[in-house]
């Protein structure tokens, strides 16, 4: 892409960002999230009406008088972006492009973070890690993550969702928020979604279009896998072609339910046809109870 149309696109997308977190998103994002975070600072003895699930047991047995541990909220949150850029984000029958609108809320929840004063990193990944951008501060930075938003180029077309939560286990030790903003079009990721949960605030934001869930009956038609780079035809007016649709759909929905729900993650579901803002505000709201 030429420069000056990166810089375009770039300035078009911080506008409307800029503009939503800001309006939109800053106070609930601070409501969901901040205060979630609790950092240990020091220890000091039991009070009459502290949880006992505080207690230090080690500095209890040595003083032979309980103790318990001190937190308070953390101020400063490392936010996580992980970015799906797999080749089946370049779908887009119905409204927008999902790649589109992955960068769109990746954009508004970097704003909301650093308007709060926040750090934000992001891990772009593929069936591999494609490139991983550290957890800073500042304006500067997340246009720097727009850029990449916009103009990233994977290595690779395939999903590997387990592989990204294991870098993200490994380079990030705080704990951080971390949002998975993909179309979830993979398999076999639900223990590392289970295991990464226990340590990092967890949000899985699905993007999808709904025509990967229904194809028009339209005769056959020529289809070409955007992960595999495979190529095949199909008649979308066989009733048994549109039943099998069907039943991996589902089967797949109940998979990620069950998936989320035994990770302990908040998740939503976005369509590219629809406005991503109301379901990221019942999502914030949801936190903020």
């Amino acid at each position: 892409m030429e420069t000056s149309e990166l810089l375009k696109k770039v300035r078009k997308i911080e506008i409307k960002t800029r503009g939503l977190s800001n309006q939109v998103f800053s106070g609930h994002y601070h409501s969901a999230f901040k205060g979630r975070g609790m950092a240990f600072t020091e220890v000091r003895e039991y009070h009459f009406g502290d949880d006992i699930r505080n207690i230090d047991w080690n500095v209890t047995a040595r003083f032979n008088h309980p103790y318990v541990k001190v937190f308070e909220e953390e101020r400063e949150l490392t936010v996580m972006l992980l970015i799906d850029v797999s080749g089946s984000n370049e779908f887009g029958a119905v409204g927008s492009i999902k790649e589109a609108m992955i960068t769109e809320i990746a954009g508004v929840l970097a704003f909301s973070a650093i308007s709060n004063n926040d750090k934000v990193g992001v891990i772009f990944f593929s069936d591999r890690i494609e490139k991983f951008i550290p957890p800073k501060k500042g304006t500067p930075h997340i246009l720097r993550i727009i850029r990449e938003l916009i103009d990233f180029k994977p290595e690779r077309k395939g999903t590997d969702i387990a592989s990204a939560l294991r870098y993200l286990r490994n380079v990030i030790k705080k704990r951080s928020v971390a949002f998975l903003i993909s179309d979830f079009n993979d398999r076999g990721f639900e223990d590392a979604l289970s295991i990464v949960s226990r340590k990092h605030d967890m949000v899985c934001v699905r993007v999808f279009d709904h025509r990967e869930k229904e194809l028009p009956r339209a005769g056959v038609m020529k289809f070409r896998d955007a992960e595999t780079g495979r190529s095949y035809w199909i008649d979308t007016s066989s009733r048994e072609v549109q039943q099998k649709i069907k039943t991996w759909n589902s089967r797949h929905e109940q998979y990620l339910a069950t998936s989320f729900s035994k990770a302990g993650v908040d998740a939503v579901n976005v369509s590219t046809d629809q406005d991503y803002v109301p379901p990221l505000m019942k999502l914030f709201r949801k936190r903020s109870n």
